[in-house]
């Protein structure tokens, strides 16, 4: 049974603990001799949907933080290696900080390319069920889009948060609390205008 997200309540949905959320990636019962139907295998819930987005980020991370320590390291062996005259700037910079600079720039290299091989990782991981978390991905944009405040109303005494707000989604009680945040932030907008 799949639980809209404009109509949800504190009382509906209990979340499944994480191991069961992996499994169900597909709702198939493998146990069981009766039939499952097209439309059961083709159901992602949202605490299911949740979970498999929280997975992908630790993916990302978990790819991050070697992607660093590699960037890193490769840049001390290449620029540590080079040879260097010291009366010789380097576009105007001594020659020590302009290689300790490109191999802290080998390092943010390595941070940015980190997030995309982990979730090249965990796509490749997670191929059968594409389909369906794309699809869900695209519904849960749409509910942020329509649920969204308008930013140009806010106000030194009134800000709104906005910023990242889908990455930092990662349960139900999450996303309750943020539709919560918008609403009050259209109160307060709406009535300060008043």
């Amino acid at each position: 049974m799949s639980v809209s997200l404009a109509r949800i309540s504190c009382h509906e949905v209990r979340l499944a603990p994480p191991r069961i959320c992996r499994r169900a990636v597909l709702n198939i019962r493998h146990n069981s001799n009766t039939p499952v139907s097209e439309a059961e295998q083709q159901n992602l819930t949202w605490p299911e949907y949740l979970e498999i987005r929280k997975s992908k980020r630790k993916w990302e991370t978990a790819a991050t933080i070697p992607a660093c320590i590699l960037g890193l390291v490769g840049g001390l062996a290449y620029f540590g290696s080079l040879e260097s005259d010291a009366t010789k700037p380097i576009m105007g910079i001594d020659p020590l900080f302009f290689y300790g600079g490109c191999t802290v720039s080998c390092m943010g290299l390595g941070y940015l390319i980190g997030p995309t091989i982990g979730a090249a990782g965990w796509r490749m991981t997670h191929r059968r069920a594409m389909n369906l978390i794309e699809a869900k991905d695209r519904r849960f944009h749409q509910h942020i889009v329509k649920n969204r405040v308008d930013p140009t109303a806010q106000s030194a005494t009134n800000p709104c948060r906005i910023s990242m707000v889908r990455e930092k989604i990662g349960s139900l009680h999450q996303y309750r609390q943020w539709l919560r945040d918008q609403a009050r932030f259209r109160r307060k907008a709406r009535f300060a205008e008043e």
